[in-house]
Protein backbone atom coordinates (compact mmCIF):
# COMPACT_ATOMS: atom_id res chain seq x y z
CA UNK A 1 0.00 0.00 0.00
CA UNK A 2 2.85 2.19 1.10
CA UNK A 3 4.36 1.63 -2.93
CA UNK A 4 0.97 2.66 -4.45
CA UNK A 5 0.40 5.79 -2.25
CA UNK A 6 3.71 6.78 -3.51
CA UNK A 7 3.49 6.41 -7.19
CA UNK A 8 -0.01 7.78 -6.78
CA UNK A 9 1.67 10.85 -4.86
CA UNK A 10 3.91 11.86 -7.53
CA UNK A 11 1.87 10.97 -10.45
CA UNK A 12 -0.87 13.48 -9.11
CA UNK A 13 1.69 15.76 -8.20
CA UNK A 14 3.36 15.75 -11.65
CA UNK A 15 0.01 16.06 -13.13
CA UNK A 16 -1.15 19.15 -10.71
CA UNK A 17 2.24 20.95 -11.27
CA UNK A 18 2.08 20.81 -14.90
CA UNK A 19 -1.35 21.80 -14.71
CA UNK A 20 -0.23 24.91 -12.83
CA UNK A 21 2.47 26.24 -15.58
CA UNK A 22 -0.30 25.59 -18.12
CA UNK A 23 -3.18 28.22 -19.01
CA UNK A 24 -6.13 25.72 -18.49
CA UNK A 25 -8.71 27.50 -20.36
CA UNK A 26 -6.07 27.32 -23.32
CA UNK A 27 -5.99 23.78 -22.72
CA UNK A 28 -10.05 23.58 -22.57
CA UNK A 29 -9.89 25.95 -25.96
CA UNK A 30 -7.62 23.76 -28.17
CA UNK A 31 -9.37 20.68 -27.06
CA UNK A 32 -13.19 21.77 -27.32
CA UNK A 33 -12.10 22.07 -31.18
CA UNK A 34 -10.54 19.07 -31.69
CA UNK A 35 -11.54 16.89 -34.61
CA UNK A 36 -14.28 14.20 -34.44
CA UNK A 37 -12.39 12.62 -37.35
CA UNK A 38 -9.49 12.87 -37.05
CA UNK A 39 -9.53 10.84 -33.46
CA UNK A 40 -11.96 7.98 -34.91
CA UNK A 41 -8.49 7.84 -37.16
CA UNK A 42 -6.52 7.44 -34.03
CA UNK A 43 -8.52 5.09 -32.39
CA UNK A 44 -8.49 2.73 -35.43
CA UNK A 45 -4.45 3.16 -35.82
CA UNK A 46 -4.76 2.12 -32.47
CA UNK A 47 -7.00 -0.99 -32.95
CA UNK A 48 -4.43 -1.98 -35.74
CA UNK A 49 -2.08 -1.96 -32.89
CA UNK A 50 -3.94 -4.77 -30.76
CA UNK A 51 -4.12 -7.09 -33.79
CA UNK A 52 -0.60 -6.69 -35.24
CA UNK A 53 0.17 -7.20 -31.43
CA UNK A 54 -1.73 -10.56 -31.37
CA UNK A 55 -0.43 -11.68 -34.38
CA UNK A 56 2.87 -11.34 -33.75
CA UNK A 57 2.45 -12.78 -29.73
CA UNK A 58 0.83 -15.92 -31.94
CA UNK A 59 3.93 -15.78 -33.87
CA UNK A 60 5.70 -16.30 -31.03
CA UNK A 61 3.97 -18.47 -29.26
CA UNK A 62 3.73 -20.85 -32.60
CA UNK A 63 7.29 -21.23 -32.72
CA UNK A 64 7.15 -22.60 -28.75
CA UNK A 65 4.54 -25.16 -30.46
CA UNK A 66 1.33 -23.42 -29.14
CA UNK A 67 -1.45 -22.62 -31.38
CA UNK A 68 -3.74 -19.84 -30.66
CA UNK A 69 -5.90 -17.73 -33.17
CA UNK A 70 -5.32 -13.62 -33.55
CA UNK A 71 -8.90 -13.18 -32.63
CA UNK A 72 -8.54 -15.29 -29.00
CA UNK A 73 -4.90 -13.55 -28.65
CA UNK A 74 -6.60 -9.91 -29.38
CA UNK A 75 -8.96 -10.89 -26.57
CA UNK A 76 -6.58 -11.54 -24.81
CA UNK A 77 -4.25 -8.67 -25.17
CA UNK A 78 -7.51 -6.04 -24.84
CA UNK A 79 -8.18 -7.91 -21.07
CA UNK A 80 -4.23 -7.54 -20.78
CA UNK A 81 -4.55 -3.63 -21.38
CA UNK A 82 -7.69 -3.39 -18.99
CA UNK A 83 -5.81 -4.64 -16.01
CA UNK A 84 -2.16 -2.60 -17.54
CA UNK A 85 -4.45 0.82 -17.16
CA UNK A 86 -6.31 -0.24 -13.71
CA UNK A 87 -3.86 -1.43 -11.57
CA UNK A 88 -0.99 0.06 -9.83
CA UNK A 89 1.16 -1.49 -11.63
CA UNK A 90 3.12 -2.26 -15.30
CA UNK A 91 2.56 -6.02 -15.24
CA UNK A 92 -0.50 -6.88 -14.72
CA UNK A 93 -1.37 -7.28 -17.88
CA UNK A 94 1.65 -9.75 -18.42
CA UNK A 95 -0.14 -11.86 -16.12
CA UNK A 96 -3.00 -11.73 -17.87
CA UNK A 97 -1.25 -12.91 -20.91
CA UNK A 98 0.92 -16.01 -18.87
CA UNK A 99 -2.51 -17.00 -17.24
CA UNK A 100 -4.17 -17.34 -20.56
CA UNK A 101 -1.64 -19.26 -22.32
CA UNK A 102 -0.25 -21.35 -20.08
CA UNK A 103 -2.69 -24.56 -20.25
CA UNK A 104 -2.09 -24.85 -23.72
CA UNK A 105 2.02 -24.14 -23.09
CA UNK A 106 1.80 -26.85 -20.69
CA UNK A 107 3.88 -24.72 -18.49
CA UNK A 108 3.76 -21.15 -16.96
CA UNK A 109 7.50 -20.76 -17.53
CA UNK A 110 7.16 -21.39 -21.16
CA UNK A 111 4.23 -18.84 -20.85
CA UNK A 112 6.06 -16.38 -19.50
CA UNK A 113 9.51 -16.92 -21.50
CA UNK A 114 7.32 -16.16 -24.70
CA UNK A 115 5.91 -13.38 -23.01
CA UNK A 116 9.23 -11.94 -21.85
CA UNK A 117 10.96 -12.25 -25.45
CA UNK A 118 7.41 -10.72 -27.12
CA UNK A 119 8.25 -7.59 -24.29
CA UNK A 120 12.06 -7.87 -25.36
CA UNK A 121 11.56 -7.37 -28.76
CA UNK A 122 9.06 -4.27 -28.33
CA UNK A 123 12.00 -2.73 -26.45
CA UNK A 124 14.62 -2.96 -29.00
CA UNK A 125 11.70 -1.70 -32.29
CA UNK A 126 11.18 0.88 -29.72
CA UNK A 127 14.61 1.81 -30.34
CA UNK A 128 15.16 1.38 -33.50
CA UNK A 129 11.91 3.99 -34.28
CA UNK A 130 13.55 6.09 -31.60
CA UNK A 131 17.02 6.08 -32.95
CA UNK A 132 15.59 6.52 -36.59
CA UNK A 133 13.47 9.65 -35.36
CA UNK A 134 16.40 10.86 -33.38
CA UNK A 135 18.34 11.31 -36.78
CA UNK A 136 15.68 12.30 -39.28
CA UNK A 137 14.29 14.83 -36.55
CA UNK A 138 15.55 18.77 -37.39
CA UNK A 139 15.30 19.99 -33.96
CA UNK A 140 17.99 18.27 -31.10
CA UNK A 141 16.08 16.29 -29.16
CA UNK A 142 16.10 15.58 -25.39
CA UNK A 143 19.22 13.16 -26.41
CA UNK A 144 21.44 13.04 -29.62
CA UNK A 145 21.21 10.84 -31.75
CA UNK A 146 24.48 8.73 -31.71
CA UNK A 147 23.43 8.33 -27.75
CA UNK A 148 20.23 6.28 -28.47
CA UNK A 149 22.22 4.16 -31.63
CA UNK A 150 24.54 2.97 -29.03
CA UNK A 151 22.21 2.28 -26.32
CA UNK A 152 20.30 0.27 -29.28
CA UNK A 153 23.42 -1.74 -29.80
CA UNK A 154 24.19 -2.65 -26.94
CA UNK A 155 20.30 -3.65 -26.44
CA UNK A 156 20.90 -5.81 -29.48
CA UNK A 157 23.99 -7.00 -28.19
CA UNK A 158 23.04 -8.78 -24.92
CA UNK A 159 19.96 -9.72 -26.82
CA UNK A 160 21.74 -11.33 -29.09
CA UNK A 161 23.96 -12.93 -26.26
CA UNK A 162 20.73 -14.58 -24.11
CA UNK A 163 19.11 -16.34 -27.67
CA UNK A 164 22.80 -17.69 -29.10
CA UNK A 165 23.60 -18.78 -25.60
CA UNK A 166 20.68 -19.31 -22.97
CA UNK A 167 23.53 -20.86 -20.77
CA UNK A 168 24.70 -17.50 -20.24
CA UNK A 169 21.78 -16.50 -17.50
CA UNK A 170 22.42 -19.56 -15.21
CA UNK A 171 25.33 -17.44 -13.42
CA UNK A 172 23.01 -14.45 -12.99
CA UNK A 173 19.97 -17.02 -11.67
CA UNK A 174 22.33 -18.57 -8.88
CA UNK A 175 21.56 -16.59 -6.13
CA UNK A 176 18.26 -17.63 -6.24
CA UNK A 177 19.23 -21.58 -5.90
CA UNK A 178 19.59 -20.90 -1.88
CA UNK A 179 15.61 -20.19 -2.04
CA UNK A 180 14.75 -23.92 -3.38
CA UNK A 181 17.34 -24.95 -5.96
CA UNK A 182 15.21 -28.06 -7.27
CA UNK A 183 12.59 -25.86 -8.09
CA UNK A 184 14.72 -23.32 -9.36
CA UNK A 185 16.57 -25.16 -11.88
CA UNK A 186 13.91 -27.10 -13.05
CA UNK A 187 11.98 -23.68 -14.59
CA UNK A 188 15.63 -22.22 -15.51
CA UNK A 189 15.87 -25.25 -17.39
CA UNK A 190 12.72 -24.64 -19.11
CA UNK A 191 13.30 -21.24 -19.48
CA UNK A 192 16.68 -21.83 -21.29
CA UNK A 193 14.75 -24.79 -23.08
CA UNK A 194 12.31 -22.72 -24.77
CA UNK A 195 15.39 -19.92 -25.99
CA UNK A 196 17.02 -22.59 -27.34
CA UNK A 197 13.53 -23.21 -29.46
CA UNK A 198 13.92 -19.79 -30.72
CA UNK A 199 17.22 -19.54 -31.46
CA UNK A 200 16.29 -22.81 -33.73
CA UNK A 201 13.89 -20.54 -35.41
CA UNK A 202 14.95 -17.47 -36.28
CA UNK A 203 12.61 -16.75 -38.46
CA UNK A 204 9.64 -16.84 -35.49
CA UNK A 205 11.94 -13.67 -33.93
CA UNK A 206 12.38 -11.82 -37.16
CA UNK A 207 8.61 -12.16 -37.88
CA UNK A 208 8.15 -10.90 -33.75
CA UNK A 209 10.20 -8.39 -34.17
CA UNK A 210 8.52 -6.92 -37.50
CA UNK A 211 5.65 -7.02 -35.63
CA UNK A 212 6.64 -5.07 -33.01
CA UNK A 213 8.11 -2.73 -35.59
CA UNK A 214 4.82 -2.48 -37.03
CA UNK A 215 3.40 -1.57 -33.52
CA UNK A 216 5.76 1.27 -32.95
CA UNK A 217 5.06 2.78 -36.21
CA UNK A 218 1.54 2.18 -35.58
CA UNK A 219 1.79 4.14 -32.20
CA UNK A 220 3.33 6.82 -34.32
CA UNK A 221 0.69 6.98 -36.61
CA UNK A 222 -1.32 7.20 -33.94
CA UNK A 223 -0.09 10.08 -32.19
CA UNK A 224 0.42 11.89 -35.49
CA UNK A 225 -3.69 11.46 -36.13
CA UNK A 226 -4.05 13.18 -32.29
CA UNK A 227 -1.77 16.00 -33.52
CA UNK A 228 -3.94 16.03 -36.72
CA UNK A 229 -6.86 16.46 -34.80
CA UNK A 230 -5.96 18.59 -32.49
CA UNK A 231 -3.99 21.19 -35.03
CA UNK A 232 -1.06 21.24 -33.17
CA UNK A 233 1.96 21.27 -35.77
CA UNK A 234 4.52 18.24 -34.85
CA UNK A 235 6.69 17.07 -37.68
CA UNK A 236 6.43 12.89 -37.75
CA UNK A 237 9.97 12.33 -37.45
CA UNK A 238 9.53 13.84 -33.87
CA UNK A 239 6.85 12.07 -32.76
CA UNK A 240 9.27 9.07 -33.76
CA UNK A 241 11.14 10.14 -30.91
CA UNK A 242 8.81 11.63 -28.35
CA UNK A 243 6.31 8.72 -28.07
CA UNK A 244 9.06 6.13 -28.01
CA UNK A 245 10.60 8.21 -24.95
CA UNK A 246 7.33 8.13 -23.46
CA UNK A 247 6.59 4.48 -23.41
CA UNK A 248 10.31 4.21 -21.96
CA UNK A 249 9.50 6.41 -18.85
CA UNK A 250 6.76 5.03 -18.16
CA UNK A 251 8.34 1.27 -17.59
CA UNK A 252 9.61 2.69 -15.16
CA UNK A 253 7.70 1.79 -11.71
CA UNK A 254 7.78 5.16 -10.23
CA UNK A 255 3.86 6.44 -11.29
CA UNK A 256 0.57 5.29 -11.68
CA UNK A 257 0.57 3.80 -15.27
CA UNK A 258 3.07 6.64 -16.57
CA UNK A 259 0.59 9.28 -15.56
CA UNK A 260 2.26 12.03 -14.92
CA UNK A 261 5.72 10.81 -16.11
CA UNK A 262 4.37 10.90 -19.70
CA UNK A 263 3.07 14.07 -19.85
CA UNK A 264 6.04 15.43 -18.32
CA UNK A 265 8.03 13.90 -21.23
CA UNK A 266 5.89 15.22 -24.26
CA UNK A 267 5.93 18.68 -22.10
CA UNK A 268 9.84 18.39 -21.73
CA UNK A 269 10.61 17.95 -26.25
CA UNK A 270 7.27 19.72 -27.26
CA UNK A 271 9.09 22.47 -25.29
CA UNK A 272 12.32 22.04 -27.44
CA UNK A 273 9.97 22.31 -30.60
CA UNK A 274 9.55 25.58 -29.58
CA UNK A 275 5.08 24.36 -28.65
CA UNK A 276 3.14 25.57 -25.38
CA UNK A 277 2.70 23.40 -22.59
CA UNK A 278 -0.74 22.99 -23.30
CA UNK A 279 -0.51 21.51 -26.66
CA UNK A 280 2.06 18.69 -24.64
CA UNK A 281 -0.27 17.93 -22.13
CA UNK A 282 -3.71 17.55 -24.58
CA UNK A 283 -1.73 15.21 -26.11
CA UNK A 284 -0.64 12.93 -23.97
CA UNK A 285 -3.75 13.48 -22.28
CA UNK A 286 -5.84 12.42 -25.41
CA UNK A 287 -3.72 9.37 -26.26
CA UNK A 288 -4.14 7.78 -22.51
CA UNK A 289 -8.06 8.62 -22.99
CA UNK A 290 -8.33 6.73 -26.12
CA UNK A 291 -6.31 3.90 -24.73
CA UNK A 292 -8.67 4.27 -22.01
CA UNK A 293 -11.75 3.33 -23.93
CA UNK A 294 -10.18 0.13 -25.67
CA UNK A 295 -9.17 -0.65 -21.59
CA UNK A 296 -12.74 -0.40 -20.59
CA UNK A 297 -13.66 -3.04 -24.28
CA UNK A 298 -11.18 -5.34 -22.48
CA UNK A 299 -13.29 -5.29 -18.71
CA UNK A 300 -16.12 -6.17 -20.64
CA UNK A 301 -14.40 -9.01 -22.30
CA UNK A 302 -13.22 -9.84 -18.90
CA UNK A 303 -16.73 -10.33 -17.53
CA UNK A 304 -17.98 -12.24 -20.27
CA UNK A 305 -15.21 -14.83 -20.24
CA UNK A 306 -16.51 -15.20 -16.34
CA UNK A 307 -18.96 -17.46 -18.28
CA UNK A 308 -16.68 -19.26 -21.10
CA UNK A 309 -13.19 -19.38 -19.54
CA UNK A 310 -10.02 -18.40 -20.90
CA UNK A 311 -9.35 -18.18 -25.01
CA UNK A 312 -9.05 -21.64 -26.70
CA UNK A 313 -5.81 -23.11 -28.15
CA UNK A 314 -5.95 -24.83 -31.16
CA UNK A 315 -3.49 -28.28 -30.37
CA UNK A 316 -0.82 -29.03 -32.50
CA UNK A 317 0.22 -32.56 -33.08
CA UNK A 318 2.44 -32.58 -30.36
CA UNK A 319 2.43 -31.96 -26.91
CA UNK A 320 4.50 -29.39 -25.61
CA UNK A 321 7.45 -30.51 -24.32
CA UNK A 322 10.48 -29.06 -21.74
CA UNK A 323 14.00 -30.30 -21.18
CA UNK A 324 14.15 -31.53 -17.51
CA UNK A 325 16.97 -30.29 -15.42
CA UNK A 326 18.45 -34.03 -16.09
CA UNK A 327 17.88 -33.42 -20.17
CA UNK A 328 15.33 -36.06 -20.09
CA UNK A 329 12.12 -34.11 -22.23
CA UNK A 330 8.45 -34.85 -20.59
CA UNK A 331 5.07 -32.92 -20.72
CA UNK A 332 5.89 -29.79 -18.23
CA UNK A 333 3.39 -28.47 -15.97
CA UNK A 334 4.07 -26.14 -12.68
CA UNK A 335 1.30 -27.35 -10.49
CA UNK A 336 4.32 -29.05 -7.95
CA UNK A 337 5.64 -25.59 -7.62
CA UNK A 338 6.39 -24.91 -3.98
CA UNK A 339 3.31 -22.76 -2.96
CA UNK A 340 6.04 -20.08 -2.23
CA UNK A 341 7.69 -19.89 -5.78
CA UNK A 342 4.29 -20.67 -8.17
CA UNK A 343 4.59 -18.04 -10.89
CA UNK A 344 1.30 -16.40 -11.19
Amino acid sequence: MLRVAVKAGLSLGLVALLLAWSDVGRLWALGRNASIGWLVIAAACYASVIAVSAWRWGALLKAQGVRFGTAALSESFLVATFFNNFLPSNIGGDVVRVTDTARAAGSKTLAATVVLVDRGLGVLALGLVAAAGASLARSAGPIAAPVVWTALVLLVAAGLVIVLKPSAIEPICRPLRRVHADWIDERLARFTGALERFRNRPGALALGFGGALAVHGLLVLFYAAIVHALGIAVRLEDLAVVVPASFLVQMAPVSLNGLGVREATFGFYFARLGLPLESALLVSLAGAALVLLFSLAGAGLYLVRGRKGSPAAIPENRQVLDRQPSGVYSEVSDNNAPQALRLP
